[in-house]
């Protein structure tokens, strides 16, 4: 989650709201069951709620997951000769993923922090193939973060296993800075094979136990979603 942090004992509960807004995503009409093995870009728009929470383990070690629930859409590119509808629509379970994380440098004056993660991703709905996930999804990623006057830097990358194939996976570099004590503000570019994003966020910290995430990511590349504004409250225990 980004530009969020939990410690030994706290328990994170981050309820949010995303909506996903694409001119050109690419689809096959075989993998949705209509027969035609070639590439296509229409139009895909997704609602999506859901539940983050995490766990501080440890200093050194944390526990997250995530669950959602999501109604998506994608219009049929005029271009596409295949039986699929004009609209196919599909509503249902989302992801499911489960994460743990390691810190296993802290930082110094001397040195940056050093962690690594492995996330699992559940399958379900392998009969829904727009909003599914058809098999087990592996990430195992390293990363290094380094504070500063001016800011927090952190960049990651990761392996993915799916399926039969292990390939690098997503990758980010991100920048963190404290406003005030009430606003911190983020920005970073995510990205993974042919798909890469810009990030932004404000937080407003109302109290030490709760604070606003408003987010937006922006796609910078034609695969890369083209508008995913994020909306949420975080709860800390």
């Amino acid at each position: 989650m980004f530009g969020t942090y939990v410690r030994k004992g706290e328990v994170l509960v981050y309820p949010f709201y995303e909506y996903y807004y694409d001119n050109n995503y690419e689809y096959k009409p075989l993998e949705l069951g209509f027969g035609l093995d070639q590439d296509f870009r229409g139009r895909y728009r997704a609602s999506e709620g859901l539940l983050f929470v995490a766990y501080g383990l440890t200093d050194n070690l944390a526990l997250e997951a995530e669950a959602a629930v999501i109604t998506a859409s994608l219009y049929k590119s005029p271009d596409d000769p295949s039986a699929l509808p004009p609209k196919y629509k599909e509503s249902g379970q989302g992801d499911i993923q489960a994460q743990l994380d390691w810190r296993w440098l802290k930082e110094n004056d001397h040195r940056p922090m050093l962690f690594s993660y492995l996330e699992v991703d559940f399958p379900h709905h392998r009969n829904k193939p727009l909003i599914g996930t058809p098999d087990w999804e592996f990430k195992l990623g390293t990363g290094v973060s380094r504070g500063f006057k001016w800011g927090t830097l952190t960049a990651r990358i990761g392996l993915q296993h799916v399926g039969d194939v292990t390939e690098i996976g997503e990758w980010a570099v991100e920048y963190l800075k404290r406003i005030s004590s009430a606003i911190r503000v983020y920005v970073g570019v995510e990205g993974g094979q042919d798909e890469l994003s810009l990030i932004a966020e404000v937080q407003l910290h109302l109290s030490p136990h709760l604070f606003i995430k408003l987010s937006n990511g922006f796609g910078l590349t034609s695969k890369a979603t083209d508008w995913a504004p994020e909306v949420g409250i975080l709860f800390s225990f």
